[in-house]
């Protein structure tokens, strides 16, 4: 995910963003801890994305 798309998205839509994230992260690391994730990657990127969305939040919040 990019950070131009990231910033073009509502408040509401980034809350919702991130806790989709944080599930998916949730699901990949249970799949990696069972050896099941077939790339170790997507883990970090994953991370990334939901860094991204947080620092978008902040900023936001920081503006109002």
């Amino acid at each position: 995910m990019k950070a131009k798309e990231i910033k073009e998205m509502t408040n509401d839509e980034l809350v919702a963003k991130l806790d989709a994230l944080k599930e998916e992260l949730f699901n990949l690391r249970f799949r990696h801890a069972t050896g099941q994730l077939e790339n170790p990657n997507v883990l970090s990127s994953v991370k990334k994305d939901i860094a991204r969305v947080k620092t978008v939040i902040r900023e936001r919040e920081l503006k109002a």
